[in-house]
């Protein structure tokens, strides 16, 4: 009789975590049932100089939960795995290779669980694994967004669910819906059990015990903004000084900074001189633990960030209020319209107090009846290709509620672009005349190549 084997693949800790939860609730079957691999893919754009997942605190409990522990990137050396993919012709060579190397029996029934469908490696695995069910599991926010690229019919086919946790009670992911796929909530008690879990291994670290010393009443979450060319480099920096501010303001006087892993030393560098300056006592903690662990051990009163998911997870799991600094010039920022951040911006921003604005912070809780159709419109204007059901609907909401909602949401060019309620005739006249252009362009090119 064929055995089966589930694979499941992960990237972050925060990531393995969630699935960790899943197991332990029993929603991939009993222990019994089948042999697990843990597949660690690290896909920061250099990964020999990034932190390694095996080097966070909490990663052997997790790993414990597993039959064998497999690095993607050992696998496909020397390629990168966001950008690495089977060629068309050689997948069954791939998948030969694959089952042999990680002891799978040419007849067992394989399993996959992918943090995301739509890109490598999740989309590589799909390819080589042909006949493999697949579930993915969101890791944060981007669940309630619109699927980001279409999906070839042979993978969307055999998608069987999206688990996600229970982040704002009352959202419904619109993350591959237009499939038909399902989602399932990750059970929060078991998702807490699991922070705890990886909490408990933070305990002795010695770059924890002077962060514990000075009693942070505040929390500020490092963005990496400027590495994916939202921000430059100075408005991230200022980003995170407009957080210690907002905290001072609130009446924090010490505060603790937990930097992105990529972000640079001098974006600490700064903050100290604005916490010199403001009277607040910052420490900086520079240690590869979660924020959750953070928050379980400092049990801080304030949490402040941009659009982290680790700060809905402060509310969610720890009932600690939140602030938000700068979403709005994030949002902003985002190039092109349908860009994945999108929705997690608008997510926080729509429900998290704004510190600069005198907010007073607050936990976060089950979704207002406003959240829903304001993330359904916003995925629509993403991917109006994918959810054309969700045109008419979208159309309704902007006539009724456009003028009261902040015109960072919904750009009067890409209104125009869609020919939704919103934009101005001169808008849509100009649109025209660029859209004109853009064919004369191509039939001159195309002219040119006959010649």
């Amino acid at each position: 009789m064929p055995h089966r084997t589930q694979i499941f693949q992960v990237s972050t800790l925060y990531g393995a975590a969630t699935l960790a939860a899943a197991l332990d609730a029993g929603q991939f079957g009993p222990r019994d049932e089948a042999r697990r691999i843990l597949l660690v893919s690290n896909n920061a754009a250099i990964p020999e100089t990034a932190l390694r997942l095996d080097e966070m605190h909490g990663y052997e409990r997790i790993a414990g939960r597993f039959d064998t522990v497999v690095s993607w990137n050992e696998a496909i050396r020397p390629y990168h795995p966001s950008s690495w993919g089977p060629r068309g012709n050689d997948t069954v060579i791939w998948q030969r290779a694959f089952r042999l190397a990680w002891d799978i029996g040419e007849r067992d029934r394989i399993d996959l669980a992918v943090e995301s469908i739509q890109v490598s490696p999740g989309r590589a695995l799909a390819a080589i694994f042909s006949e493999a069910a697949i579930h993915v599991y969101a890791d944060g926010l981007m669940s309630y967004g619109p699927t980001r690229d279409k999906l070839p019919l042979t993978i969307a086919c055999r998608i069987r669910r999206l688990l996600h946790l229970d982040l704002i009670p009352g959202l419904t992911p619109l993350l591959l819906s237009e499939y038909g796929v399902e989602s399932e909530v990750v059970p929060d008690a078991a998702f807490r059990r699991v922070l705890d879990e990886i909490s408990q291994d933070a305990a002795d670290d010695p770059r924890l015990a002077p962060v514990l010393a000075e009693k942070p009443t505040a929390v500020l979450l490092g963005q990496y903004l400027a590495a994916i060319d939202i921000l430059s480099a100075e408005e991230e920096e200022d980003l995170h000084v407009r957080m210690l501010t907002g905290a001072a303001r609130a009446g924090h006087r010490s505060v603790v900074f937990k930097p992105h892993p990529t972000a640079p030393a001098s974006y600490s560098s700064a903050l100290s001189k604005a916490a010199a300056e403001a009277g607040v006592r910052l420490t900086v903690l520079d240690a590869p633990l979660l924020a959750e662990t953070l928050y379980r051990h400092a049990e801080p009163e304030l949490v402040v960030g941009c659009f982290s998911t680790a700060m809905v997870t402060a509310s969610a799991y720890y009932g600690v209020p939140v602030g938000r600094v700068g979403t709005r010039l994030v949002m902003e920022r985002l190039k092109p319209y349908p860009n994945s951040n999108r929705v997690p911006l608008a997510v926080i921003d729509h429900v998290v107090p704004d510190l600069e604005r005198g907010a007073t912070p607050a936990v976060v809780g089950a979704a207002p009846e406003t959240l829903s159709p304001l993330v359904r419109a916003i995925g629509f204007c993403m991917q109006p290709d994918a959810y054309k059901k969700l045109r008419e609907p979208t159309a309704a909401w902007l006539r009724d509620h456009l003028a009261d909602t902040p015109r960072h949401y919904f750009p009067e060019l890409r209104l125009a672009e869609l020919g939704l309620p919103g934009s101005r005739p001169q808008v849509r006249a100009k649109l025209q005349v660029r859209r004109a252009k853009r064919v004369v362009r191509r039939a001159v090119r195309r002219g040119g190549a006959r010649k």
